[in-house]
């Protein structure tokens, strides 16, 4: 459903100039919008940004002209393909995100379709309410998508789905018309019937189709059956001849019950009001259940649903070893005991811990005694959250398995009846050993719903033809049960084709009729739930496509080149979380709010560009640069992302790569060579500091290479820290006997700019008892890295390895102090050197450590002690710098920081800073980068007292919390030398 294309590009400027919003149809934005987190791909007409109804009205009004239609989005999160097609993708996440109305009494909130269902219940949280249905992407969903899908989550078999909470709807008809839907008396409903509208036709129609006696009976008959709680398959009209107009002693009459779950294609959703639970006792535990089969767990899960359980979720092998190449997720596998085929996770809640345990003891009995299961470990209140992360990541995490097959959604939402469960998983079991496959089991066990996912390679022909004829196997299974193909991830077009077999050719009419009653037009999601086009058209990849490959500076062959790290990217999305859910990914996408500054929207450009590519430089397009351009390299995806999609790697390789064609720019090879210039500067650091602080010469400065007036530039030390170290070291007061040697990797930016911290460093450890070496060593390439230059980066690499692969072991370790310097030991510097030196690179990064963690590791072995330290009360807030969240943790420095006696140490909950290198100097990215910090960085500094220190371990943290608040934060190490009493 398109517009011809000679008047396509008028319409569509014409239509701009008339909103309030924008739209958008350059080839960047399309792209970003051509696919969701489903396996399709489609190029939109055009992306609108609407700000207001009026504008969304007169969407309607254009499509109904115009003959194309409106794709509903908000995250962008559907596994079906519901966000994708042809028309007009309407993109309602960045504008319509108020929280309208709340009433504590009557506990309900009315809500905008943008707002994120987690922030809605931190809003709510105070007042002891929450919204109950809680998904796995509920840090990113948002209640349109979850009104459109009919969501259920964890939690669904105590609080039901979205579609019983749901109580109100402000709507947009396909005529322009806005009507209320919501409960209404069997007397309302018929004189709604008596209405000359569109409205009232809505009414007389379902009168109509519900009194038919033949039209009851098939309902009732082919529906799934009723005591699954999950049914999406087609419109639930179901729910509506449950209504008290049609069933005596039934609910009040009310359309959202058929809204909800409809996909966009009856609607236009503009306003939600939603009920509300109240918030579930406070205490949680989780029994974890460990079992050798599938079989087992599908018993046990049986067995769980007879206790009072809150939830009752799977997780199988598969999933639990993707967990362990996860740099986050692996953190939180404390609780698995051996390698378990599969794992039962059930949370109990109570009043007191004593309670839940309680709970959790008796199911633990009844586990035993029906020899269900061999381990059940207890995660107490502190804990649960870290592992029901593990769950919540299972859909990401799929990714990792390793080359072009991937665990593919297709049949991953059917549902049966609890009693059911066991009997259907074995037989769907044995059914996909037919195909040669052992497919993911995981999620909803105590819903009759496991998310099953056979592993294929959609890049093949063969694997798009298995992908039709498993789901068709499927269907008819599920068909078998009386159970239901869609039990919260909705129809899309992925499970459409499959309705007239699930419910019946005569109720798959009904469908039809309601739908073209609603919209005569089809302008509201085409090709969704009816008239679908076959599950297999319209993937992202071309049947037995090859990949091109492309010849990169770093080695990415641990994920199969370059492009197959942008296609571990599966759409879940993540990185569209927000600032207050935690950690770090993604920050520009935090401050815009543009899918675009998504580690999502990165990955899809860099797949969609590279895959099409024609050019003899396949990194050769502006629209790539653009999508990067506010990619701060911070690292968050590397391990935030259940599919580690490591974006400051891959734009570090673009730039390379891009530069060779269209050539650096002077400001890059500035930063990249900033050692050099600071080694210059630092033979004359006063006329050198003169010029850099002067507003004439420094201001020249500024604007010549486009770097922010507001910015002050770093400071040369007076001597370098080499220097100070040949003259100083070896008369410093140091305990003996000596505890331990390292060597200490002298970056470029505490050698010139933070010598300071440096000295104290040094000064710190010797006190101690720790013998502190240096030698000759190059920088190192960090600022190369980040601005592309990546041959440079690539010679200092190669130089440490060679200096410093023979001097460090496990003994003696290789220890720096600003944390984007040190790492590159860690993360880069086994993909950018040559072959020769990837053994001494690999043997590097696990003896190489930031100070703080290894100030940290001796404190743990008992060698660094308390006594050695202040009495003093001193309340620390500590800010970690984003490359240490990624690759290390923040623990090291919060356990030396606490160290002192009376020291306590808050850690603030903020992602990067928004410095990033030098991307906080950069005048167009300067203001961006202020928005960043002031998300929760800067408001928690600046509410902090007089007497609170500020701990920050990273230098352009440091320079960010000064020119963003104008306090000054302290390196850890300062903070220990100042407390220290030796």
């Amino acid at each position: 459903m398109t517009l011809t294309k000679p008047n396509l590009l008028p319409l569509l400027q014409n239509l701009s100039t008339q909103l309030e919003g924008e739209l958008k149809y350059d080839s960047l934005t399309k792209t970003l919008y051509a696919t969701d987190a489903s396996v399709y791909r489609e190029m939109p007409l055009a992306v609108a940004f609407p700000k207001s109804e009026l504008d969304i009205n007169k969407l309607i009004l254009f499509a109904k002209e115009h003959k194309t239609s409106l794709i509903p989005r908000t995250a962008g999160t559907s596994l079906a393909g519901q966000c994708v097609g042809n028309g007009i993708v309407v993109d309602v996440a960045k504008h319509f995100t108020k929280i309208l109305e709340f009433n504590k009494e009557e506990r309900w909130v009315r809500v905008q379709p943008g707002v994120v269902r987690d922030e809605l219940n931190r809003y709510l949280n105070p007042h002891g309410l929450f919204f109950s249905p809680i998904t796995s992407t509920a840090n990113r969903a948002m209640i349109g998508g979850m009104v459109g899908n009919n969501s259920s989550g964890t939690t669904s078999i105590v609080y039901g789905t979205t579609r019983d909470k749901v109580l109100e709807l402000k709507t947009f008809l396909s005529d322009g018309s806005q009507v209320v839907f919501g409960k209404i008396s069997k007397e309302d409903f018929h004189a709604k019937g008596e209405m000359d509208s569109l409205e009232g036709n809505l009414y007389r129609q379902v009168n109509e189709e519900l009194t038919n006696l033949e039209n009851q009976k098939n309902i009732i008959d082919h529906f799934p059956k009723k005591s699954i709680h999950r049914r999406n398959t087609g419109y639930a009209v179901d729910s509506l001849l449950d209504s008290g107009i049609f069933t005596k002693e039934g609910e009040a009459f009310n359309f959202c019950k058929l809204l909800s779950g409809s996909e966009g294609t009856l609607a236009f959703t503009t306003e939600i009001k939603i009920s509300l639970d109240p918030l579930p006792d406070p205490l949680e535990i989780v029994v974890a259940a460990h079992f050798e089969t599938i079989n087992q767990s599908m018993r046990a899960a049986q067995v769980a649903m007879k206790h009072p359980a809150t939830a009752v979720e799977l997780m199988d092998k598969i999933i639990l070893d993707c967990t362990k190449e996860s740099i986050e997720y692996s953190k939180n596998r404390y609780f698995v005991e051996g390698d378990p085929m599969a794992m039962l996770m059930v949370e109990f809640t109570g009043k007191t811990e004593a309670e839940a345990r309680a709970k959790g003891d008796k199911l633990i009995a009844d586990l035993k005694a029906a020899g269900l299961g061999y381990a059940y470990p207890v995660i107490g209140p502190d804990l649960t959250k870290s592992a029901w992360a593990l769950r919540s990541a299972g859909l990401g995490l799929l990714a990792n398995i390793p080359g072009d097959p991937k665990a593919v959604a297709c049949i991953e939402d059917t549902a049966v009846d609890i009693d059911d469960l066991a009997d259907y998983i074995d037989e769907f079991d044995k059914m996909m050993e037919v195909y040669g496959q052992k497919p993911v089991h995981y999620a909803h066990a105590g819903a009759g719903e496991i998310h099953l996912r056979p592993i294929l390679d959609l890049k093949k022909k063969s694997d798009q033809e298995d992908f039709y004829n498993i789901s068709l196997d499927v269907a008819k299974l599920v068909k078998k049960y009386k159970g239901s193909l869609s039990g919260e991830h909705g129809d899309g077009r992925v499970r459409a084709p499959f309705i007239p077999m699930m419910v019946g050719e005569d109720n798959y009419q009904l469908f039809r009729r309601i739908k073209y009653n609603w919209d005569p037009d089809n302008i509201f999601n085409p090709g969704k739930i009816v008239d679908t086009a076959p599950m297999n058209t319209s993937l992202r990849y071309e049947p037995d496509m090859v990949t091109p490959m492309q010849d990169t500076l770093m080695d990415f062959s641990h994920v199969g080149g370059f492009l197959r790290l942008a296609e571990k990217c599966n759409g879940s999305g993540d990185c569209r979380k927000l600032p207050e859910s935690g950690g770090t990914m993604c920050p520009s996408f935090q401050a815009t709010r543009n899918e675009r500054d998504t580690t999502r929207g990165r990955a899809n450009t860099l797949r969609e560009f590279l895959t099409l590519d024609k050019k003899e430089n396949a990194f050769d397009h502006p629209e790539i640069k653009e999508a990067l351009d506010l990619c701060l390299s911070c690292k968050g995806c590397t391990s935030e992302c259940p599919s580690n999609v490591d974006m400051a790697s891959m734009k570090a390789e673009f730039l390379y790569q891009y530069q060779k064609i269209n050539g650096t720019p002077l400001r890059s090879k500035a930063f990249a060579h900033i050692n050099e210039l600071n080694g210059l500067a630092s033979i004359f650091p006063g006329l050198a500091n003169f010029s850099l602080s002067n507003s004439l010469t420094g201001g020249l400065m500024k604007s010549l290479l486009g770097v922010a007036p507001n910015r002050k530039l770093p400071e040369i030390s007076k001597v370098s820290l080499r220097k100070w170290y040949k003259k100083h070291y070896s008369s410093l007061p140091g305990k003996t006997p000596t505890i331990k040697s390292f060597y200490m990797f002298v970056d470029e930016f505490t050698n010139h700019n933070d010598t300071q911290i440096g000295i104290t460093a040094i000064k710190l450890l010797k006190k101690l008892g720790y013998e502190v070496k240096m030698v000759d060593h190059q920088e190192s390439g960090r600022s190369a890295l980040s601005k592309g230059l990546l041959e440079k980066a690539k010679k200092h690499a190669e130089a440490n390895v060679k200096i410093f692969q023979d001097l460090i072991d496990g003994d003696t370790p290789l220890v720096g102090i600003e944390p984007s310097a040190i790492l590159s030991f860690r993360d880069e510097y086994p993909r950018l050197v040559g072959k020769d030196l990837v053994e001494g690179a690999k043997k590097l990064k696990f003896h190489t450590l930031i100070i703080d963690e290894f100030l940290g590791r001796e404190i743990a072995s008992g060698n660094i002690k308390a006594d050695s330290f202040t009495e003093k009360v001193q309340k620390i807030k500590l800010h970690g710098h984003c490359h240490q969240k990624a690759l290390s943790s923040l623990t090291w420095t919060q356990k030396l920081l606490s160290l002192p006696k009376n020291y306590s140490v808050e850690v603030i909950p903020s992602g990067c800073c928004g410095m990033a290198g030098s991307f906080g100097y950069e005048a167009e990215h300067y203001d961006l980068s202020m928005q960043i910090g002031e998300m929760i960085l800067f408001p928690a500094v600046r509410n902090s007292d007089e007497s609170t220190m500020i701990a920050a371990p990273g230098t352009s943290c440091r320079h960010q919390i000064a020119d963003g608040t104008g306090k000054k934060a302290k390196h850890p190490v300062e903070i220990l030398w100042e407390a220290i009493n030796l």
